[in-house]
């Protein structure tokens, strides 16, 4: 009677494989999957080694995880399972990219790509452990494909990504057939205390600086929850610097940079909603109580071609990737005219450098004291950038973030990662801070044309 063949029972632990990208996203990935091992591509130190020079952020996260990785390794040979230690960590190890048993991904993909040979190191480990689950972990795409092509699993880094991107904090909310008693108090007083509130009515439940559409029996009331005060307090249209909010939440937003107790502030929303000339406006307005009006953004090169491959000086180069903000700023001077107190104040503050118009790139490493810093396009920006960025606020300073998390230019983020997502759901409800997403397009008929049917 022939015997019958068993096969192996897979491990529960499984083996990671980290591509370049997710150490570039975040140098402490290694430290992120529990219990199960990490390996490392030797092609992926071999990359590392070119990002290593540098002061953008990808350059610090690369040297940040070479460093670990070989103190980490001590005298240990890094070829062989080294352990992480701590609290349900598993080990890791580096892998030479040779090829499985079955296929060689070079010869599959026709080419000697770096990609080609950290497949082919997922496809060695794999032969060599086949009790065990083995999943590259990439955040390129192509990369993943490629990987599932061939028979490998193959997954995004989850750390720091939104689970339900559809579900993700607005900042503000409606209530309709609201006590109109209620709304009727708020006008006549101008807030009510949380306490009051509570008794008054169940239809609304405070989070700290969130704004609210009160639509009653007779009258509407627009309001926001004070968390400084703990009260609900009515809010009123106002324009500042020549520019008047056309909706609800423009008012929103411009109660929220004006607010003193508010020290960080996220607007969102789709082309053509107002989220730069709301935050310059607003930060202008403000102009007396902070020593300069820092606006930048972060540079992304057009067809993945770096900022040294454009002609010219620095100055030159990166005059392209600012001129959208300085269109925001003219378009507030000119709703004066040249005789204006308004235009000339703008014109002298940026004479003076009391208005700065600058990459991103170059405030890093600075301590931002007395200043209102408007950071455009966030949704570029890993959330590790992010968190660089504030951690630079000094006394008396105001952070402003803008940015559209459905429309990301660089190639390993999306709406679900990018650095702007993740700071509005983890501050969301907090006391310093505040968020609104702009729904409605103000910047003309033909743009909301185009972002709804487009």
């Amino acid at each position: 009677m022939p015997t019958k063949t068993t096969r192996a029972k897979k491990s529960t632990k499984k083996i990671f494989v980290l591509d370049t990208s997710v150490i570039l996203f975040d140098h402490n990935a290694i430290l992120n999957f529990d219990e199960h091992d990490v390996a490392i591509p030797i092609t992926v130190l071999e990359e590392l080694d070119e990002f290593k020079k540098g002061n953008d952020t990808k350059n610090y996260e690369a040297r940040e995880f070479i460093r670990f990785l070989d103190k980490k390794a001590g005298t240990e040979k890094v070829n062989e399972w080294i352990n992480l230690n701590g609290p349900k960590r598993g080990k890791f190890k580096v892998v030479m990219s040779v090829t499985g048993d079955k296929v060689d991904a070079q010869k599959v993909f026709a080419s000697h790509k770096m990609d080609h040979r950290i497949l082919n190191a997922a496809l060695k480990l794999e032969s060599d452990e086949p009790t065990r689950s083995v999943i590259l972990v990439t955040k390129d795409i192509n990369l993943r494909l490629k990987a599932k092509a061939l028979g490998l699993n193959a997954e995004d880094y989850q750390t720091g990504k939104i689970e339900d991107i559809s579900n993700i904090y607005t900042g503000k909310e409606q209530i309709n057939t609201f006590p109109q008693k209620v709304i009727d108090k708020l006008y006549a007083d101008g807030h009510i205390q949380r306490d009051s509130l509570t008794k008054l009515t169940k239809k609304i439940k405070p989070v700290d600086n969130k704004f609210y559409i009160l639509k009653g029996t007779r009258s509407s009331s627009l309001a926001f929850f004070n968390a400084h005060s703990e009260s609900l307090e009515h809010i009123e249209k106002k324009s500042f610097y020549g520019v008047k909010p056309r909706n609800a939440e423009q008012t929103f937003a411009l109660h929220a940079i004006l607010d003193d107790n508010i020290k960080l502030v996220t607007l969102t929303g789709v082309a053509g909603t107002g989220k730069t000339l709301l935050a310059l406006a607003g930060s202008l307005e403000q102009r007396r109580n902070f020593k300069q009006i820092y606006l930048a953004r972060p540079i992304v090169p057009l067809s993945n071609r770096d900022i040294g491959f454009l002609p010219g000086d620095a100055e030159q180069k990166v005059n392209p990737y600012m001129q959208p903000l300085w269109d925001n700023l003219k378009y507030i001077k000119n709703q004066f005219s040249e005789r204006d107190r308004q235009y000339k104040q703008i014109e002298d503050m940026v004479n003076s450098e009391k208005i700065l118009v600058t990459p991103l790139a170059y405030i890093r490493g600075r301590s931002l004291s007395n200043v209102i810093f408007i950071v455009d396009e966030a949704q570029n920006l890993t959330p590790h950038e992010i968190k660089t960025i504030i951690t630079r606020a000094g006394e008396n300073s105001k952070f402003i973030f803008t940015g559209d998390i459905n429309q990301i230019d660089t190639p390993y983020l999306d709406e679900q990662s990018n650095g702007l997502s993740y700071l509005v759901d983890k501050l969301k409800g907090t006391p310093l801070y505040a968020h609104i997403t702009l729904e409605k397009g103000e910047r003309s008929e033909l743009a909301n044309l185009a972002n709804e049917l487009l």
